[in-house]
């Protein structure tokens, strides 16, 4: 039986960008599903006793640079290890990524949130600018204006909190979280063993 994977992620978080295609092209190998639930990992890391990385002591924060780096040349994904537009105001972009799952299906939510990735990361833009959101969009293959309109709606973001104390009562505390059945697999790190765990079926 194809398996189902929850893919809980932040459209700020480098390590979500670095494990994006790879969880997509897993999860078409395995003929499994795979669902994106954009949540505000602000509200989870306060409820699970994460930090946000300003106020991490300096010696963690050196040492994400370090894996950083070290996880873009294994890669050969060409981040910018300190890009421009970090971090980007979520709420347009995430409520556009809800409206899309919720209206037209995963596919289309999916990449437009990687998408937004690869801007931020690689390309130094800053889809908290309607213009810029729109242009992702655009590249797509979506229509900017109905889906800037319809992401506009009040009711995704209250779906975005309702969608991120859902995520902390499955027990998810960081990004990315891939879960599978009631198993979590944090971070892109991760993904070899996402990887056995769908090819078990």
């Amino acid at each position: 039986m194809a398996l189902h994977v929850d893919y809980y992620a932040s459209l700020n978080s480098p390590w979500t960008h670095l494990g994006a295609a790879r969880i997509e092209a897993m999860c078409a190998q395995n003929g499994a599903s795979l669902r994106i639930w954009p949540v505000d990992f602000g509200t989870i890391f306060s409820a699970s006793g994460g930090l946000p990385l300003p106020k991490r002591a300096p010696q963690r924060q050196a040492y994400r640079m370090m894996e950083l780096a070290r996880w873009r040349d294994f890669l050969g994904i060409p981040i910018k290890l300190q890009p421009k537009f970090f971090p980007t105001a979520e709420n347009t972009s995430a409520a556009c990524v809800i409206a899309l799952r919720e209206t037209m299906g995963d596919a289309p939510a999916i990449r437009l949130a990687h998408r937004v990735l690869k801007a931020v990361w690689e390309e130094e833009a800053n889809p908290a600018e309607p213009e810029t959101l729109a242009r992702l969009i655009g590249e797509c293959g979506l229509d900017a204006g109905q889906v800037m309109a319809l992401g506009g709606d009040p009711q995704w973001l209250e779906r975005r909190a309702a969608d991120s104390q859902a995520a902390l009562a499955r027990g998810v505390f960081g990004a990315p979280s891939y879960v599978i059945g009631e198993e979590i697999f944090w971070g892109q790190d991760r993904l070899d063993f996402v990887a056995r765990r769908l090819a078990k079926g």
